[in-house]
Parts: C-alpha cells; sequence; structure tokens
C-alpha cells in the first residue's frame, strides 16, 4: 500500500530534482521517494544491526558452525569472566 505526501520545497530546488529526474529517465516522484529511503537506510542502525548478524549468520554457517558451538563458546567466554 502507497500513501500521498505532500511537500514545500522551493523553486530552484524542485527546478533542479525535475532536471535531474529526467537526465536519469525517472519521474521527480520516483526521485524523491528513493531519496526518502536511502535517508532511513543511512539512518536506521536498527536495520543496519540485523543486516549485520544477517551476514554474520550466513557465514557462520557456510564454515559449518552451529547454533550449539556458539552458545558453547558464549557459556566459556562467560565462565571465563567470573
Amino acid at each position: 500500500m502507497t500513501t500521498q505526501m505532500m511537500i514545500r520545497i522551493n523553486d530552484e530546488v524542485k527546478s533542479r530534482l525535475n532536471k535531474l529526474a529526467r537526465l536519469e529517465g525517472k519521474t521527480t516522484s520516483e526521485m524523491v521517494r528513493e531519496l526518502i529511503e536511502e535517508r532511513i537506510k543511512e539512518r536506521d542502525i536498527g536495520a543496519y544491526v540485523d543486516a549485520l548478524w544477517n551476514r554474520i549468520g550466513s557465514k557462520l554457517k557456510s564454515k559449518g558452525v552451529t547454533p550449539a558451538m556458539i552458545e558453547k563458546t558464549i557459556k566459556a567466554a562467560r565462565k571465563k569472566q567470573e
């Protein structure tokens, strides 16, 4: 589902955005959506952390590391700290 959003920008910025969109073969709306999505990705630490854990998990799985092995290692490390 999509929804509309109205924003106010000055005429010069709008004109430059329109030109840039045309050069890239996109609509102004597409450009604005992409810019907003990129900004959210840059600032959304939760999504970054999730992606990081997914990459770590994939690498561990590819090396044959199991959840049981990880749990055992964590327990051993915690025991050493005591």
